[in-house]
C-alpha cells in the first residue's frame, strides 16, 4: 500500500514539474491585460500577415521594371522612386500624367501655374481630398445637428439624405457628365456666365473638370459623414444638456462645451475614413471626365500599369504610405485626446 502511495506521489510530482505545469503556472501569473493580449496574438498575426504581405509584395514589384505579360524583369532598385520625386525626370515617365508638378514645361511656380499643378497626380489628389473632406465635414455636421433634433418627418429626411450615397458610382458620374456635356448640359452656360466653369469643352478643361468632380464627390458622400457624426451625437448623454440649461448656458455654450468635445472622436473617425477614400479616388474621375484631365494617384497607377508595372507599383506604394501617415496621425491625435 505504501509502495502504491509513493508511486502515485512520484507521478504527481513528475506532472507538477513537467512543461505543461510550468506553462500553466506562467499563464496563471500573467496579468489580466497581458493575458488578453496573449489571446489576441493569433488574430494580430493573421491580420498583420494579410495586411502586410500585399504591401511588401507591391514594394518588391516596384524594384523591378517590366511590362504586363512579359516575364522578363530588370532589377532597377529605387530608380522608380527617384523618378517620381525628381522634377526633371517626371516628363519622361510613361503615362499621360506626372507625379509632381511639371516645372520644366510650365515655366512658373507650379502651385500657381494652373497647368502645372493640374497635371500633377500628387497635388491633384491632395487638393481633391482636402477640399472634398473639408466641405463634406462641414455640411455633414450641419445635417447631423438637424437630424439629431426631434421634429415631424425626421425619418423621411434621414432617408432622403441617404439617396445620393446609395446611387452607384458610375450612375452618379453619368449624371454629372450629362449635366456638363456640350450637347446635353444645362448648367454649363449658366455657370460659365459667372466664370465658374469653362464655357466650352468643360469636361476637358482641367480646372472645370476638377471642380465638377469635387462637387460630385461632396454631393454623394456628405450623407456618409452625416450618418457617422449623427451616431456620435446620439451617444451623448441628454442629461448633460438639462444640467446646462438649468445652469443658464446658451445654445452656443452647450455646443462648445458639450456637443463638440463629445462628438470629436466620432468626427475624427469619419474624417479618417473619408480622407482614405478620397486619396484613392478613381472611378468618379473616370466616369465624369478622364484621368488625363483630372489625374489622381490611382489614375497614375492605372495609366502606367500596362506600360511599366514597376512604376505603377511604386506609385501604389507611395499612395499607401501617404494614407498610412494620415491614419497614424489621426490615431495618435485620438490617443492624445483619450479617445483610444
Amino acid at each position: 500500500m505504501s509502495t502504491e502511495g509513493e508511486a502515485a506521489g512520484t507521478a504527481r510530482e513528475s506532472r507538477r514539474s513537467g512543461p505543461l505545469v510550468a506553462a500553466t503556472r506562467w499563464l496563471e501569473n500573467l496579468g489580466e491585460t497581458a493575458f488578453a493580449y496573449l489571446l489576441l496574438t493569433p488574430v494580430f498575426v493573421l491580420l498583420g500577415t494579410i495586411a502586410l504581405y500585399p504591401l511588401l509584395r507591391t514594394f518588391e514589384l516596384s524594384l523591378y521594371t517590366g511590362i504586363l505579360g512579359n516575364s522578363e524583369q530588370e532589377f532597377v532598385g529605387l530608380q522608380h522612386y527617384v523618378d517620381l520625386f525628381s522634377g526633371d525626370a517626371n516628363p519622361k515617365l510613361p503615362g499621360s500624367v506626372t507625379f509632381l508638378p511639371d516645372v520644366t514645361t510650365s515655366g512658373n511656380f507650379p502651385f500657381v501655374h494652373v497647368e502645372g499643378w493640374a497635371r500633377s497626380t500628387l497635388v491633384v489628389t491632395i487638393l481633391f481630398a482636402a477640399i472634398s473632406v473639408f466641405f463634406e465635414t462641414i455640411i455633414g455636421f450641419g445635417q447631423a445637428l438637424v437630424l439629431d433634433k426631434d421634429f415631424r418627418g425626421r425619418r423621411w429626411v434621414r432617408a432622403a439624405i441617404i439617396i445620393p450615397w446609395a446611387i452607384p458610382l458610375v450612375i452618379q458620374g453619368m449624371i454629372f457628365y450629362l449635366m456638363f456635356h456640350p450637347s446635353t448640359g444645362f448648367l454649363t452656360q449658366y455657370l460659365s456666365s459667372f466664370g465658374i466653369v469653362a464655357p466650352t469643352n468643360t469636361l476637358n478643361d482641367p480646372t472645370s473638370a476638377f471642380l465638377i468632380v469635387t462637387v460630385a464627390d461632396i454631393w454623394k458622400t456628405t450623407a456618409f459623414m452625416a450618418l457617422l457624426i449623427l451616431a456620435g451625437l446620439q451617444s451623448i448623454d441628454r442629461s448633460l444638456y438639462d444640467v446646462a440649461k438649468v445652469s443658464g448656458a446658451t445654445r452656443w455654450q452647450q455646443f462648445k462645451l458639450i456637443t463638440f468635445p463629445l462628438v470629436l472622436p466620432a468626427l475624427g473617425i469619419a474624417v479618417l475614413f473619408r480622407t482614405i477614400d478620397a486619396m484613392r479616388v478613381y472611378g468618379l474621375i473616370d466616369s465624369v471626365s478622364s484621368c488625363t484631365t483630372v489625374p489622381s494617384l490611382s489614375c497614375m497607377v492605372v495609366e502606367t500599369f500596362y506600360s511599366n508595372r514597376g512604376l505603377a507599383s511604386a506609385v501604389a506604394f507611395v499612395t499607401a504610405g501617404i494614407i498610412g501617415v494620415v491614419v497614424i496621425g489621426v490615431i495618435y491625435q485620438q490617443y492624445k485626446e483619450g479617445g483610444i
